[in-house]
Formats: structure tokens, C-alpha cells, sequence
């Protein structure tokens, strides 16, 4: 790692559509981690800095829902680790760990969560709305929208001849939602290069998923379209192994497979979610799988304490530079409002 810069995520140019887990893949995963954590950490202080007194969600610089992704890093670290930017991602109304991992540029993603003209969607879009061509990368607050535009993105790839593909993320809860199920029909019909994502975080909002769904998991709902289906748990070496088998097999022209995380959401389903209806909520912060592997990689030597200290350095100097490029962005003028919008 260099010193003049935050931890690169996969790029074809370093990590490039890996599968090996050599040692150096481990420390970018564990790098891939740590900035998606720090940037979430340093969004959570700009959305609450000006929400008070009390908890006001219309207030502040970034007024609106917040919907933050930590302990959901192994998901998007282990994923994409085995794509470039050639390839497609579709996230989730929580969607920064994917936009991280996926080299979405920090500054840019942030100034448009902070609604600037020098945002993504120059500050027309917000956290839930993320889009940025130079990566393929897209979200969207509807639940499972992501999953038919992924199949888009596929059957392009497909027409167009080359070995990229599309990954499509939605939550346990989407899972029974019909988009869900009918693009699992057409990507194994036509055999498109996607990878669907499930992370199951056991809570649709409030709604645990043994309320909601009537199997334990939702990998075995691949059976029935004739495709792969692999569920594992929150540890992003797990993640990379499963997500190895099904970009292999989509990039081979072997069609579509669908892979469930059994992760964790750490906070609340929105910032200012109470979360009252959580049981575990205590024992939440014990499961965090950032230390745990931080552990596994020092125990191994891989990591030391000058390593870790570097690694967090220089995350945070790349999120707070982030941070500050948002802050001295300009408001969209009000009178552009209807602007680059459908008449």
C-alpha cells in the first residue's frame, strides 16, 4: 500500500477478477472493509450532527432517510473483489458498501448524499439513488427494482459478445417480491450473465424473516428455476469463495446463480430507528465481522498493528476528504429544478 492514497478497491488493473485467496487478495478484502466501515462511521456523524435538538429527519445537510450498511461489509468486499468495472452492479436502498467496493469515487458519491452539484446525480438523487456510468454501478429505493435493469445490463453484455457480467443485490425481504422471482425465470430462460445477491439480514425493516418467508433460506428458491443456489455466512472469505463459483459460472456463459449472505445489520433499518423490536440488539456489536477478521489476519500474520494503523489512516483521509469536497460543493440552484427531469 502506498502511502499517498486511500486503499484502491478491485480494479483490472490490481486485484483483477480474482479467485486465488493469496495473502494479498486477504488484505484488500480486510482494506475493502475498513473503508466501507469508515465511510459509513463518518456519515453517521455528518447525518446527526445537525438533526437536534431531540431527532428531527427533516433537518440538517442531509435531510431525509439514511439507511447505512455497516456489518454488511463482507457482502460487498467478497463480491467484488471478483469484478472490474466492466462489470454491473444493481444495489439496494442501502447501497454505499456496494458503492465503495464496486470504486464508485468517494467524493462525487458523497457530495451527491449531501444533495451537491458536483454529486453523481448533481445532488438530485441522494443516498438511495446513486448512479455512476464510469463504474456500471446503480441503486434504487424500490424493493427488488434492481434486479430487471441488472437482467438489461446481462442481456447486453451477452448480445454485445463479452465475458461481463451483472451482479443484482436485494434483501431477504425482496425475496418475495414478484421482480424477484420473475427475473430469476428469464436470466436462467436465456442463461444471462447475472449474479443475484441476497443479504439477509433477518429484518425487513421490522419484520423478521421467519414472519415473512416461508423457507429458511432463500437459496434454495434456485432449484426451482434450474440454477445454483448457495447460502453462507457473514465471513467475506466465505462470501469470496461462493461469489468465485458464480462469476465463474456467469462469465462462462453457464447462466445466472443466485447467492445468500446471512450478514448483519449493525444499525437501524433507517438513522433514528429505535429498533425496540429487536431482542438480539444487545449482542449485536459481538458479531461485528471487521474485528473478527482483523483477528484471523493478525493471528496469521498478515496484519500487525503499524499495518492496521496505516490501513485506518488512510481510509479516513480519503472519506474525510470526501467529506469536506461535499461540504464546499454548491446547492443545486432552485431554479434548475426541473431540469434533466421528464416534461
Amino acid at each position: 500500500m502506498t502511502t499517498e492514497a486511500a486503499p484502491q478497491t478491485s480494479t483490472p488493473e490490481d486485484v483483477a477478477r480474482p479467485e486465488a485467496l493469496t495473502p494479498e487478495v486477504r488484505l484488500k478484502l480486510y482494506e475493502t472493509m475498513v473503508l466501507s466501515r469508515t465511510y459509513e462511521e463518518a456519515i453517521l456523524r455528518e447525518y446527526h450532527a445537525d438533526k437536534g435538538p431531540g431527532f428531527d429527519i427533516g433537518k440538517g445537510l442531509v435531510p431525509g432517510e439514511m439507511h447505512l450498511s455497516a456489518g454488511q461489509e463482507p457482502v460487498a468486499a467478497g463480491v467484488c473483489a471478483h469484478l472490474s468495472t466492466d462489470d454491473a452492479v444493481t444495489a439496494t436502498h442501502r447501497p454505499h458498501h456496494f458503492a465503495v467496493a464496486h470504486g464508485v469515487d468517494l467524493k462525487k458519491m458523497t457530495a451527491e448524499i449531501f444533495g451537491r452539484e458536483t454529486g453523481l446525480g448533481k445532488g438530485r438523487g441522494g443516498h438511495m439513488h446513486l448512479f455512476d456510468p464510469d463504474t456500471h454501478f446503480s441503486c434504487s429505493g424500490i424493493i427488488a427494482e434492481g434486479y430487471p435493469p441488472a437482467l438489461g445490463q446481462a442481456f447486453a453484455f451477452k448480445r454485445r459478445g463479452t465475458t461481463d457480467i451483472a451482479v443484482a443485490v436485494t434483501g431477504e425481504g425482496a425475496a418475495n417480491q414478484g421482480a424477484f422471482h420473475e427475473s430469476l425465470n428469464l436470466a436462467a430462460s436465456w442463461k444471462l450473465p447475472v449474479v443475484f445477491v441476497v443479504e439477509d439480514n433477518e429484518w425487513g425493516i421490522s419484520v423478521p424473516r421467519s414472519a415473512s418467508t416461508a423457507i429458511a433460506s432463500n437459496a434454495d428458491r434456485a432449484a426451482a428455476y434450474g440454477i445454483p443456489g448457495e447460502r453462507v455466512e457473514n465471513d467475506v472469505e466465505a462470501v469470496y469463495d461462493a461469489a468465485a463459483r458464480a462469476v465463474r459460472r456467469a462469465r462462462a456463459g453457464e447462466g445466472p446463480s443466485l447467492l445468500e449472505v446471512h450478514t448483519l445489520r449493525m444499525w437501524g433499518h433507517f438513522e433514528g430507528d429505535a429498533q425496540g423490536y429487536r431482542p438480539e440488539l444487545a449482542d449485536v456489536n459481538k458479531h461485528d465481522p471487521i474485528p473478527a477478521y482483523e483477528q484471523r489476519l493478525r493471528d496469521e500474520g498478515l496484519l500487525d498493528d503499524d499495518k492496521v494503523d496505516e490501513v485506518k489512516r488512510l481510509c479516513s483521509s480519503a472519506v474525510e476528504d470526501a467529506v469536506t469536497f461535499a461540504k464546499g460543493s454548491a446547492i443545486p440552484d432552485p431554479s434548475t429544478a426541473t431540469h434533466y427531469v421528464f416534461a
